[in-house]
């Protein structure tokens, strides 16, 4: 169904508005919504990264807004699953393309051009990701936002006066008769060093971004935690419009890359992500602060 995915991507035909502050993204803005309540997730930053609690049984959207004025294209994965074809997410596969200043939320799992299976979260071992054998990166919801190759503009040519183009005409003429002069011939240029690892750059990025994220997944993973970790699920069904659409990327590589990760609220408390405030402490003999004996009673009224 998705031919030439580099270059396709799926216009929104729903635009949604209210996106709340607590997004993360330069080029767009990526809050993470609470179907159930509407509530925007609550982002807490930690050691680099971004985090929201998710609430087990819950439905959620992800909601991006495009914060320049032109087109973007988002490529967006959940759990490591582009959440439009199902693969396992790669930059170059398709996305949503939204117009400038475009709102809206992707609420589940692409089934076709009018319908999705909703986003809920689930435990881990319930989710999409580990039902179709791929559970190694599972609680994490990735954005790479490309800009869009605008066509070079094309100068119409100015026309001549008819005597300056009287006399261009006789000129060529006259040069014509006479035989042409004789060119050097042009020697071809050695590649320099500075060209050749352009190519290998992005390779060693990747790799490097790799390996960071597995370190950083090794420290965040602890063996004893409240709640089982949270994933995402296949929901039911439901409708979502839209529609196909062309997109030439303006490179290969995201302008942009928005990662958010999740789990449940006990998790991230527990692995020090949410940092809870120590609440009051009951009194059980609040006004024992000084010490009193029994008063008499007010005098009689005859």
């Amino acid at each position: 169904m998705y031919k030439n995915l580099s270059r396709l991507g799926l216009a929104v035909v729903l635009v949604c508005s209210g996106l709340q502050a607590q997004a993360v993204g330069r080029l767009a803005d990526v809050t993470v919504i609470d179907r159930n309540t509407g509530a925007t997730l609550p982002v807490y930053f930690s050691k680099g990264e971004y985090w929201v609690a998710g609430a087990p049984g819950a439905r959620y959207a992800i909601a991006i807004r495009n914060k320049i004025g032109e087109r973007i294209m988002a490529v967006t994965s959940v759990d490591g699953i582009n959440v439009v074809n199902g693969a396992t997410a790669a930059w170059g596969q398709t996305g949503y393309v939204f117009g400038g200043g475009y709102n809206y939320q992707i609420t589940g799992w692409r089934k076709s051009n009018t319908e999705v299976a909703a986003f809920e979260f689930a435990s881990a071992s319930d989710s999409y990701a580990e039902r179709t054998g791929r559970p190694n990166q599972v609680g994490v919801i990735g954005v790479a936002v490309f800009k869009e190759r605008l066509p070079e503009p094309v100068a119409a040519p100015t026309p001549m006066p008819y005597r300056q183009e009287h006399d261009f005409k006789e000129g060529r003429a006259d040069n014509a008769a006479s035989p042409p002069p004789t060119a050097s011939p042009v020697m071809p240029q050695k590649s320099t060093a500075a060209q050749a690892p352009a190519t290998v750059a992005p390779t060693e990025a990747m790799a490097e971004r790799s390996r960071t994220a597995d370190a950083t997944a090794q420290s965040y993973a602890r063996p004893a935690m409240p709640s089982p970790k949270l994933g995402t699920g296949h929901g039911q069904r439901e409708d979502s419009y839209v529609s196909q659409t062309s997109f030439e990327r303006l490179q290969a590589q995201p302008n942009e890359v928005i990662t958010i990760r999740y789990d449940s609220r006990q998790n991230l408390i527990a692995a020090g992500v949410i940092q809870e405030r120590p609440g009051h402490t009951p009194n059980p003999f609040p006004n024992s602060d000084s010490l009193s004996y029994v008063p008499d009673p007010p005098a009689r009224r005859y």
